[in-house]
């Protein structure tokens, strides 16, 4: 078996609208997603930085990850650069995490509307 090195896993997903709740129910959505797939516990993770379109703003994703267990794990919000035409209402996410899997093992999450900013993945 290889031994752990630090990895970045990848993920994003969209809101319907721009409410506290809704940033809340896709930022846990999508991290929890992101551990179940790669097989991932709470100590496995060391840092996460959250970014939002401009278009989110009534609260940090952040927040949304301190309550399902990740208030102990370092964690950054910013925000995204308003491109025009970009994906909007979307919650992005990099994910740095101690795993023996190898790059091609790694599962990126994609969700909701974000799906097509990378359809080179496998579901």
């Amino acid at each position: 078996m290889t031994s752990p090195r630090i990895r970045a896993l990848r993920g994003a997903t969209t809101c319907v609208v721009d409410t506290p709740e809704e940033i809340a129910d896709a930022t846990q959505e999508l991290l929890t997603l992101l551990m179940e797939r790669n097989g991932l516990d709470h100590d496995d993770v060391v840092s996460v930085i959250l970014t939002t379109t401009p278009d989110l703003t009534s609260s940090f994703p952040a927040t949304a990850a301190r309550a399902i267990g990740f208030g102990d794990i370092p964690l950054l919000c910013a925000s995204e650069i308003a491109v025009p035409g970009s994906m909007p209402r979307c919650i992005r996410v990099l994910l740095h995490v101690y795993t023996a899997a190898e790059r091609s093992g790694i599962h990126h999450v994609y969700l909701r509307d974000a799906r097509t900013l990378r359809d080179d993945l496998p579901e």
